[in-house]
């Protein structure tokens, strides 16, 4: 099983050190045309429903990259990371509730488009929702 591990790793990073752009250059290699970047930004924004939005979680997945709690927030997370993951996903090696089934839509290069956009997205923190307590009896309005 390590031995697995391992071949795909170094698959992947074979993979991304030849796709993924030097840091701050990523603007440059993989906004090829408008409506390409538009693509990726309606990716990335289906993404919002459970990752927040612009990949900023709010409550317990907003601090962190791995999902033991709540979900993960996206923004900031290292392009590499955030690859190796998706493609763990699709493959079935990274566990997952329901993200193996979006990993499978997506081509490596929307992975890794996704990849750099999420990077390139400040993280904010935000703090859980208060939960609301409807009272028994509401004033008509």
């Amino acid at each position: 099983m390590k031995k697995s591990q391992a071949i795909w790793f170094l698959v992947i990073l074979l993979i991304t050190s030849s796709v993924l752009p030097v840091i701050g250059n990523a603007d440059e290699v993989f906004v090829s045309d408008a409506q390409q970047n538009n693509h990726i930004r309606t990716l990335a924004a289906s993404c919002a429903a459970c990752h927040g939005t612009m990949g900023n979680a709010v409550g317990n997945g907003n601090n962190r990259s791995n999902t033991d709690e709540g979900n993960a927030a996206l923004a900031g997370i290292d392009a590499a990371d955030f690859t190796i993951k998706m493609l763990g996903f699709r493959e079935g090696s990274q566990k997952s509730t329901v993200m193996h089934h979006h990993a499978k839509g997506l081509s490596l290069d929307e992975i890794n488009q996704l990849a750099v956009h999420f990077s390139q997205q400040k993280r904010i923190i935000m703090a859980p929702l208060k939960p609301q307590t409807l009272k028994a009896e509401h004033g008509s309005l």
